[in-house]
């Protein structure tokens, strides 16, 4: 049942990026999904990516060793976030359109700053290229560990799935394909968040009671400035 689980889920994103490609058309389509996406599925698929290993570990890890102090973290993320989305993005969109509709950083950059060297170009994209491949490794090892713990797959064959599969959808589909599985992953997140919460809840006999167990291990579990 679990190993039909994880497959089926594969077969999902497989199928979404298959979709994607035939949407797609031309470069400007495989780059940025021509512009078109809307902004639930924008920002689903952007947190979703950026946080998945750290929501779903990193974040319940430090709740589980810090209480109620772990709260700041989040706190602080989610004004950057929503800081970056409200002055950085919008105008970095209308830049790039104003400056030959630049696909890319990198792109953006040189047209930005008229530079005819080309040197912006390459340092951008090798710092692009050496950040982002350690960031998508970490992610691949933590959702190596997660389907080594919760569904008991090996890690090896999990992180090797993953991949193949990332790098399958991402081939085929670009921009749109990643997006659009991103925010299925998104909604499974969200879903899986509020129903361990729930459950929890459920198992210890409501609020009160759970704020009780913690007390009880250790009283500074909740205090909000430890």
């Amino acid at each position: 049942m679990v190993t039909a689980t994880f497959i089926i889920y594969l077969l999902i994103v497989l199928a979404l990026g298959v979709v994607a490609w035939w949407m797609t058309t031309n470069l400007a389509d495989y780059i940025l999904g021509g512009r078109r996406l809307g902004p639930g599925v924008t920002a689903l698929s952007a947190q979703a990516s950026d946080m998945s290993g750290w929501l779903l570990l990193g974040l319940p890890g430090l709740a589980y060793r810090a209480g109620l102090a772990a709260v700041w973290m989040p706190l602080g993320l989610l004004i950057g976030t929503y800081l970056n989305w409200r002055l950085v993005a919008p105008r970095l969109r209308e830049a790039t359109q104003r400056l030959g509709n630049a696909l890319t950083i990198p792109d953006y950059l040189e047209a930005r700053f008229e530079d005819r060297t080309r040197l912006l170009r390459t340092l951008a994209s090798v710092a692009i290229l050496v950040f982002l491949t350690l960031y998508v490794g970490s992610g691949l090892t933590a959702g190596g560990v997660l389907f080594e713990a919760v569904f008991e797959i090996d890690y090896f064959w999990a992180v090797t799935a993953g991949a193949a599969a990332i790098l399958v959808y991402t081939a085929i589909g670009g921009f749109l394909a990643v997006s659009w599985t991103d925010t299925f992953q998104g909604l499974l997140m969200l879903v899986a968040l509020l129903a361990a919460g729930m459950v929890g809840l459920w198992h210890l006999g409501g609020f009160e009671a759970s704020a009780q167990a913690v007390r009880d291990h250790d009283p500074l579990l909740l205090d909000w400035m430890v």
